[in-house]
């Protein structure tokens, strides 16, 4: 899906006030100036307008006579939105809900990669390993580049999901992929992670050999490990030099 900041002037200012939401700096129940908005963005009114009812459609914004337009409660949010779950996450920032959201997806990753990979042991063709063998390949040469890291993994991932021959749980990308690679550009970047190719090395044997008893333990191993990494990078321990 392509970026809204790449979509012209609209696109930029739906993203623009995406993040002030998201951020905070517009915070929940709070009524739009639209004339300051529409000069601080330097966009016309129909922009605007245009740009607020994208974010309406994605339960971030509403209007009502009197009130004019006004920032939902985060409860009424679709955080499911592929775009919604991006802004979350872009901008350079880690906050309270980007934490929150994090341990979440931990959550959600934990009780649906067990079982997808236990399908995807079932299921998997000849062209399913190799997109595996392929993404496994890209990790372990991506050397010390974070970017290729992050690529590397969300391709295994993505990979993985596709294995399993559900079109549902291939969609399931739209949920893991964007908190995954903010996850995945925390804990890249940072020098004392573990080695993430024994894991998925692991996984991808276990789907190699048809064996969704031995692809779940691996897949549950594997998510031990992403928890333990993230643990350690917030660990004030670690800010002194150690594990």
């Amino acid at each position: 899906m392509t970026p809204y900041a790449r979509r012209g002037v609209h696109g930029q200012t739906v993203e623009a006030l995406a993040r002030r939401i998201l951020g905070g700096e517009i915070p929940e129940g709070a009524t739009l100036d639209l004339v300051a908005l529409q000069s601080e963005l330097d966009v016309s009114l129909t922009a605007l307008r245009e740009s607020l009812k994208v974010l309406a459609a994605k339960g971030m914004v509403d209007a009502r006579q009197k009130r004019g337009t006004f920032v939902r409660a985060r409860a009424d949010w679709n955080l499911l939105d592929a775009d919604v779950l991006r802004w979350q996450f872009e901008g350079g920032r880690t906050t309270d809900n980007d934490r929150a959201l994090l341990r979440n997806l931990a959550e959600v990753r934990a009780i649906i990669e067990p079982a997808a990979v236990r399908l995807a042991a079932e299921r998997r063709t000849d062209a399913d390993l190799a997109a595996l063998e392929s993404a496994v390949d890209a990790m372990r040469e991506q050397g010390t580049d974070p970017a290729h890291a992050v690529e590397a993994d969300l391709a295994f991932h993505r990979a993985l999901l596709a294995a399993t021959h559900n079109e549902l749980l291939e969609r399931m990308e739209v949920v893991i992929e964007p908190g995954l690679a903010h996850r995945d550009r925390i804990v890249h970047s940072h020098p004392h992670s573990e080695d993430p190719v024994p894991a998925h090395r692991a996984v991808l044997d276990a789907v190699r050999d048809q064996d969704p008893k031995a692809a779940e333990a691996a897949m549950r191993a594997l998510l031990d490990q992403a928890g333990r990494d993230l643990d350690r990078i917030e660990s004030p321990d670690d800010t002194k030099g150690g594990k």
